[in-house]
């Protein structure tokens, strides 16, 4: 969307259909908000009916603390929408911004050249095996990324622990914002979300995946929400599960590199902490946003002060994240990390909001598209 706008020619390849699901717990931080916001799309997904954030409590064994959203940078609320909904709306903004997408394609393989530089990509259609030329091609394909394989990116940091994830949705529970709450056996969160309904997760260390839950993963839900917080599960009771329960096995946090010759990377790809402290999409966005200036500009400089910068905002956000998931320490510790990691997203978002407009760089990638 951010390239389109700037004018620069883009082919968007997604293996999925329009508007389908997908595995996230979907909470939106200060950055990922202010980036809708600024793009023009925050009421998109307001209006949708997306229920506003305007508090955070983080729950303790001894106490709770309760934070509310102040309003900065044109930001008075949080939200969390339904990825299916979120999703949606970026890709109708992509499109109607001049975006060519195409649906139900995957890509095999990166196209390099002699030199060792992507010169396109490989894609399956419906229609049959084509090749795609591009001067850069950009991989924001997850966890699993072709073009993070493809071209062979070497990871630069990786953590040591990682929490395995189950969540569903739940109608008839009110809750009051997002809500963390933190054990060192087990920790859960709840995330108000659209149609009423409201994101319950809990997680463990993944390495206890397979014991705790073994075939039956209702009754090992239900018992680790109630291992959590025994009153947060007593008002389970007069709620109502609305979707089957979805999990994640839980993967060691990263950085791999994120730029090379004719490639780049964004979202998981090419950095991935532990949904743990709920920053994923956030960190997606913002990364969108300087790697969309990077290829506008189009310089070797450009591409490697997004490198810099991708790298300064993350390392520490992933270590903390890192920490935390190790879910071993003390609440003192949990929560001067917890200040920490707040600490970071606010100079993430002032890094944002320093930012000149877009429309103020020239484009000078116009003619073979951007993947």
């Amino acid at each position: 969307m951010l390239l389109a706008r700037a004018g620069v020619r883009v082919l968007l390849v997604d293996r999925g259909d329009y508007g389908t699901d997908t595995t996230s717990t979907h909470a939106l931080m200060r950055g990922a908000v202010f980036q809708l916001h600024r793009w023009g799309l925050l009421p998109a997904v307001v209006n949708a009916g997306t229920p506003p954030v305007r508090s955070t409590t983080f729950s303790y064994s001894t106490n709770d603390v309760s934070i509310a959203i102040e309003p900065r940078h044109g930001v008075d609320a949080l939200y969390g929408p339904r990825r299916r909904l979120l999703d949606r709306v970026l890709v109708d903004a992509a499109s109607a911004s001049g975006v060519d997408i195409q649906f139900g394609a995957r890509v095999d393989d990166v196209v390099v050249d002699d030199a060792g530089t992507v010169r396109g990509v490989l894609v399956t259609a419906k229609s049959g095996r084509q090749r795609v030329d591009a001067d850069v091609v950009v991989g924001a394909d997850g966890l699993q990324s072709a073009i993070a394989r493809g071209v062979q990116a070497p990871t630069l940091f990786e953590g040591r622990h990682a929490t395995a994830v189950l969540y569903s949705y739940w109608e008839q529970l009110p809750v009051d914002g997002y809500y963390w709450r933190f054990q060192t056996s087990a920790c859960i969160g709840a995330i108000p979300t659209n149609d009423g309904a409201t994101c319950v997760f809990v997680a463990i260390p993944a390495a206890r995946l397979r014991a705790e839950v073994g075939d039956d993963r209702q009754k090992a839900y239900r018992r680790l929400i109630r291992q959590s917080s025994a009153a947060f599960a007593e008002r389970l009771e007069s709620a109502r599960m609305v979707a089957p329960i979805r999990g994640f096995g839980g993967r060691a946090g990263f950085i791999k590199r994120g730029v090379g010759p004719g490639w780049a990377l964004v979202g998981d790809s090419g950095y991935f902490k532990d949904p743990l402290t709920a920053h994923g999409i956030t960190d997606a966005l913002r990364d969108a946003e300087f790697l969309a200036r990077a290829i506008i500009e189009g310089t070797t400089d450009a591409f490697a002060r997004y490198e810099e910068t991708r790298h300064d905002l993350s390392t520490r956000l992933l270590e903390v994240t890192d920490a935390i998931a190790s879910l071993s320490w003390t609440d003192e510790h949990l929560q001067a990390m917890h200040r920490e990691f707040s600490s970071e997203m606010s100079r993430e978002v002032r890094a944002l909001a320093a930012l000149e407009p877009l429309s103020c760089l020239s484009s000078s990638v116009s003619e073979p598209p951007v993947r």
